[in-house]
């Protein structure tokens, strides 16, 4: 090394980008880069989302339909053969709540649970949920264990 190859660490120096607007005798200055007149040019101007270039854009193109109902009520399903495989893990014994399920990661502390019948249950549980299917309060019933509705 000598002084012929000296140079900064790598990283250290930053390029600081050209400045625009700054007077006539820095060559960027007068429209700043920004081309004559138009929107673009403009102080203050932003593309809307899904902006065409004044084409009629696409979400105004394609026609509506339907509806969402605002008072829908959405349930975080949770299966009984999920509930089996807890059960055969050793994660839970006898009783299976809210606080349970959130813990294990099946729910949401905001969410409604629903209890859905696939696969079956062979242990005695009591479950306490939001909401539950008929096949799957008789399956947990038919096992020897109570459906408990929150």
């Amino acid at each position: 090394m000598d002084l012929s190859n000296l140079k900064p660490a790598e990283g250290s120096v930053k390029n600081q980008g050209k400045r625009i607007g700054r007077g006539q005798g820095s060559g960027k200055g007068g429209t700043a880069t920004r081309g004559h007149k138009g929107a673009k040019s403009r102080s203050g101007y932003s593309k809307k989302l899904g902006f065409e270039g004044g084409q009629m854009p696409l979400q105004r193109r394609v026609p509506k339909f339907g509806f969402t109902n605002i008072n829908r009520k959405e349930y975080q399903g949770v299966n009984l053969d999920v509930i089996q495989q807890l059960v055969d893990d050793k994660k839970i014994k006898d009783t299976l709540d809210f606080d349970t399920l959130i813990n294990l990661g099946l729910a949401g502390k905001n969410e409604l649970v629903k209890i859905l019948g696939r696969g079956e249950l062979k242990t005695k549980l009591s479950v306490t949920a939001h909401k539950f299917t008929a096949t799957a309060k008789a399956a947990i019933e038919a096992a020897g264990g109570e459906a408990v509705t929150l």
